[in-house]
């Protein structure tokens, strides 16, 4: 078995550029010299009106929202300013968080009475929604999504419908056909699955391969990948404490 050991100078971070311009890869790029771009493998495009009206969900069967990010909140309200439904004042929103629930503002009045929201986890927000069973829940997500919410929800008896509201698609990556990089760091089986996609040759060779949560390492290893670095691990919790530790490891931060 070959083993492929280099150093670190070129990595690509298969996600967005931070808006706020601050991020743990700049300081890790600044601390090691490295050279980081961003990139998105993957992006969201919301479902046709036309495709929705097909599933036969009728929004106004429905007492009460469940939203688990701005993005459920933004094809939900398109799907139905496209579809002319005018959703009642009389609608309940039950949010993941605080900071998903306040983003309501852009499309409604916020009325606290009417709006519920979590810690941020799904179990969290489940505590308040068991204390509203009377309520006939939608529940919009993309067709990737987990399936601990409906799990929760049949195991709670809560009466709800959930309907694929945006898909997670493969972007574009043929202008990195003759881009090389070092590293190449991973965050969702949706990346891996891009990567093959747009490069159906791929030949791993030397680049390394971050992976970041188990179903994203079984990904690689799936697609027949090898995998260097894994993460997050009891010595590093998040990506980039892994790979300063591997820069470290094969000689780069000295």
């Amino acid at each position: 078995m070959v083993s492929y050991t280099m150093k670190v100078k070129k990595i690509l971070v298969s996600q967005p550029e931070p808006e706020n311009g601050k991020s743990p890869y700049f300081d890790l790029a600044d601390k090691y010299g490295l050279k980081v771009d961003f990139r998105p493998f993957i992006h969201v495009e919301g479902i046709p009106s036309k495709e929705f009206r097909k599933t036969r969900v009728n929004i106004l069967d429905h007492t009460a929202i469940i939203f688990k990010s701005r993005k459920a909140i933004d094809h939900f309200f398109r799907i139905a300013e496209e579809l002319r439904v005018n959703v009642p004042d009389s609608m309940k929103y039950f949010c993941s968080s605080e900071a998903t629930a306040f983003y309501l503002q852009k499309y409604i009045v916020y009325r606290k009475r009417k709006i519920f929201y979590g810690d941020g986890s799904f179990t969290d927000l489940m505590e308040i929604i068991k204390k509203h069973k009377k309520e006939k829940f939608l529940v919009p997500l993309s067709d990737s999504h987990k399936e601990e919410i409906p799990r929760k929800l049949d195991r709670n008896k809560i009466k709800y419908t959930k309907a694929v509201f945006y898909r997670t698609v493969c972007s574009d990556l043929s202008d990195l056909s003759d881009v090389n990089y070092d590293m190449l760091v991973f965050y969702s089986p949706s990346g891996i699955k891009s990567l093959l996609e747009n490069f159906p040759d791929f030949t791993q060779n030397s680049t390394q391969i971050a992976a970041f949560g188990n179903k994203t390492i079984k990904a690689v290893k799936d697609a027949g990948l090898r995998i260097d670095l894994k993460a997050p691990t009891s010595r590093a919790p998040s990506m980039t404490m892994a790979i300063e530790q591997f820069i470290n490891s094969n000689g780069n931060g000295q």
